[in-house]
């Protein structure tokens, strides 16, 4: 099966993409596009995944870049040859041609950012634990320490988990006030005690109120669509034993 790749005109014309979970080698409850090295999938189908990932991006698997992601606001500058084995961070950036970045998410929100006239790129895994601490500023402040002006940065959040799948308590909720009172509009009733939390919604706003030139979603919901997308909280809701992972990429 061809795999199927979403891109964003914002980012255009570099070459990118969050890509579905069509086309690729895993089976079972990884059926597809499993590119969670992570994961408890067989490691040929996953090298496979990945390779066949790398060839649309124009690249060798070698050369595309990713981090171990620990839901931090840590960032690495990608300068030639990736690393082995791979940092513990949540994002990446560059300003070196030819260098792919990749991230993986299973409802976290995948971030592209692309400042087209400096050169500079960047890609940020960003679930609330990285998104309120700083994952989405830290990537742009990476960028313009690599020459991108703020005012010129574009960034896309890819497939993430919509509001109207992602239930909170209310520990949560109170985690985001802490931080900010008016983080309540990026939260509605559920039922009960239970909140239903705006992720790409707040992550808009960081990006925005980070002094970026443009941000959208493409909105489309990861938990909603099985066909097409991983999701960690529907692997848990059908209690199956592990979940695949979804791969983003955007190559200078």
């Amino acid at each position: 099966m061809t795999l199927e790749i979403i891109t964003a005109d914002a980012l255009a014309p570099l070459r990118h993409g969050f890509f579905t979970r069509r086309g690729g080698a895993s089976s079972g409850v990884f059926d597809g596009l499993n590119c969670g090295l992570g994961s408890s999938d067989q490691a040929n189908a996953v090298e496979i995944n990945r390779a066949r990932v790398a060839r649309a991006m124009d690249a060798m698997p070698s050369q595309m870049w990713r981090v171990n992601q620990t839901h931090s606001a840590n960032v690495v500058v990608a300068d030639g040859a990736a690393t082995h084995p791979p940092a513990e961070a949540d994002a990446l950036v560059t300003a070196t041609p030819g260098t792919l970045l990749s991230i993986l998410t299973a409802d976290c929100a995948p971030v592209l950012f692309a400042d087209h006239s400096a050169g500079v790129v960047g890609a940020a895994h960003a679930g609330w634990r990285g998104a309120i601490s700083g994952i989405l500023d830290a990537t742009v402040d990476a960028m313009v320490g690599l020459g991108a002006e703020r005012a010129n940065i574009v960034a896309v959040i890819g497939p993430t988990i919509s509001q109207r799948a992602y239930e909170v308590g209310p520990e949560f909720f109170d985690d985001f006030m802490a931080e900010d009172m008016n983080n309540s509009r990026f939260f509605a009733n559920g039922q009960g005690d239970r909140l239903m939390f705006d992720l790409p919604g707040y992550e808009l706003h960081r990006l925005r109120e980070s002094g970026i030139g443009h941000a959208e979603w493409l909105r489309h919901c990861t938990y909603s669509n099985p066909a097409l997308f991983y999701s960690y909280r529907r692997s848990v809701h059908e209690k199956q034993a592990d979940y695949g992972r979804l791969i983003s990429t955007i190559r200078l």
